[in-house]
């Protein structure tokens, strides 16, 4: 009988691992190069929104938050969708002058968590080695400290 108890008790915790894995949710951030109608589109950095659970339910909610000339701005912008599914470009909408990182949150009423990332961009190009990401969105301290991190990298030689 214990024995009994026990397999069925291992059995209960594999499905539960299991439909935790299959319940996936995330925000992937690449690059345009890879594909090429985002290099067609000038895109800065292609998102993909993988989820396991009705992803036709999914909204990216995207923002440049920069600081020009000592002003901080805040931008909503618009991601342009590719063939295929899920997949997004995204092309500048933000001035040149300044520093900018993009935000991206994806949200799904089917989980609890929202997956986003800051990445910091330029005018062409998206720092995709120092993309923060979060299963939340992000505070304005993280906006901050990111942007924060960009000017203190420009200052040095």
């Amino acid at each position: 009988m214990r024995m009994k108890v026990k397999v069925l008790a291992l059995a209960a915790a594999a499905a539960g691992a299991v439909s935790l894995l299959a319940g996936g949710f995330s925000l992937d951030i690449g690059r345009p190069s890879a594909n090429p109608e985002a290099q067609a589109k000038h895109a800065v950095l292609v998102v993909r929104v993988s989820s396991c659970s009705h992803p036709e339910k999914t909204n990216i909610a995207a923002t440049a938050e920069g600081v020009v000339n000592g002003k901080r701005r805040t931008i909503p912008l618009t991601l342009v969708l590719l063939s295929g599914t899920s997949t997004y470009a995204l092309t500048r909408q933000w001035p040149s002058e300044g520093k900018w990182v993009v935000t991206l949150v994806a949200a799904n009423s089917d989980y609890k968590w929202q997956p986003s990332a800051i990445v910091s961009v330029n005018a062409e190009t998206a720092d995709l080695a120092q993309v923060r990401r979060a299963n939340r969105a992000p505070t304005g301290e993280e906006i901050d400290a990111a942007l924060n991190s960009m000017a203190l990298a420009a200052r040095m030689p």
